[in-house]
């Protein structure tokens, strides 16, 4: 009897325990899928914004928790704490473009949309601008409303459309073409007129720094720091800090899920101890045939490093399919909501390779005690089942 056909009859002849373990590592399996793509997906959405975010430094007000830094790459409502006073000292700085941004919330047709308040000219510049309908602002004075491309869409808005802020009316006035970031999903206006609407003359929420000479980066962004009352950080530096974050609640949670397949291996072990006191029988016949102990040992290997392989591969693909569905869930935590977008991606082939290389490992060492057990049984003691 060779290994193949030795494997395959244990498999087929008790169809029901193969069935449940193998539903048990994939569940597992599923489980640790799942986080992971959920992590990558949050990972791969704050570098996205951050690239879109168009400076090298970023000026806050001091002591912001990572909400806020994330609001920052979204575009979400933020607190108006610094003083316009302190925004001229940084825009003093020889060499440099501080932009100014006011960001709010407004609500139109009773569904929310970000409001930013920005200085038109250098805005535009800082991030590349185009109007794919209608027009730009003309100057810091004009009394209208620039909605991003996705915004549009949504509500099926078009330049000459009235867009309420607070109460008042605002006429559409153009309509940015589509840049694959925050941008797409808020509305913006001049910063003066945001300030008059929201009651927070002389405020902007944060600052944003384009630094022409990287060289000088932190010399700038020590100098900010010596003439203002602020924080300032690198886009390197805020990205770390909230992937820092958002990573340690992932660890955690792919710990947690790494438990349920350790908890599936020794199922795999109990399931193997099982086979191996029930086939006593058949082991003694094998030996007796001149079944070598290399063989029985190769055959439970090799069966529990199927079930490591099969539930892998299926709770790869169950993994894979609940991140798609559940992430929408998952995105509602405040943490990550701001980011608005389904949170999950795709496994690439090296981590899904890793993925099945860890769940036919754990699988194969949960089968090398129950292996043992069968090649040191002794002829003597199985044949007494035959």
């Amino acid at each position: 009897m060779n290994l193949a056909t030795l494997v395959g009859r244990n498999l087929v002849q008790r169809r029901g325990r193969f069935i449940f373990t193998l539903t048990g590592t994939s569940i597992g399996i599923a489980a640790f899928v799942a986080l992971l793509t959920l992590g990558q997906g949050v990972t791969r959405e704050v570098n996205r914004q951050a690239q879109g975010l168009g400076a090298n430094l970023v000026v806050t007000p001091k002591g912001w928790c990572a909400y806020e830094q994330i609001s920052v790459l979204t575009g979400e409502q933020l607190p108006e704490a610094i003083p316009e006073s302190e925004v001229d000292k940084i825009q003093a700085i020889a060499g440099i473009t501080a932009v100014p941004h006011l960001n709010e919330q407004t609500a139109f047709r009773n569904r929310p949309v970000p409001l930013i308040g920005v200085v038109p000219d250098r805005m535009q510049a800082l991030h590349g601008w185009h109007v794919s309908s209608g027009r730009y602002f003309s100057d810091s004075m004009d009394a209208g409303v620039v909605v991003g491309s996705a915004i549009a869409q949504q509500f099926d808005l078009k330049p000459g459309d009235s867009f309420t802020v607070r109460g008042h009316p605002l006429p559409v006035i153009g309509i940015l073409h589509d840049t694959g970031s925050k941008d797409d999903v808020a509305a913006f206006v001049p910063l003066p007129l945001a300030q008059r609407l929201y009651a927070v003359e002389g405020k902007v929420s944060f600052v944003t720094v384009q630094v022409p000479d990287l060289s000088q980066l932190e010399a700038i962004r020590l100098r900010i720091q010596e003439i203002a009352n602020v924080a300032v950080v690198s886009d390197r530096q805020l990205v770390t800090s909230i992937l820092s974050i958002v990573g340690t609640v992932g660890s955690a949670m792919q710990a947690v899920a790494t438990i349920g397949v350790v908890a599936a291996a020794f199922g795999i072990l109990n399931t193997l101890l099982t086979a191996v006191y029930e086939r006593r029988r058949e082991i003694g016949i094998i030996q007796a045939i001149g079944g070598s102990k290399g063989t029985l040992f190769a055959a439970f290997v090799v069966e529990s490093g199927l079930y490591g392989l099969l539930g892998g591969a299926i709770g790869i693909a169950l993994g894979t399919l609940a991140a798609f569905l559940l992430g929408p869930y998952f995105a509602e935590n405040p943490l990550v909501a701001a980011l608005q977008t389904t949170t999950a991606v795709l496994l690439d082939a090296k981590t899904t390779g890793y993925v099945l290389l860890f769940s036919t490992g754990i699988a194969v060492a949960a089968g090398l005690y129950p292996a043992l057990r069968a090649a040191r049984l002794s002829p003597v003691e199985a044949m007494r089942h035959v």
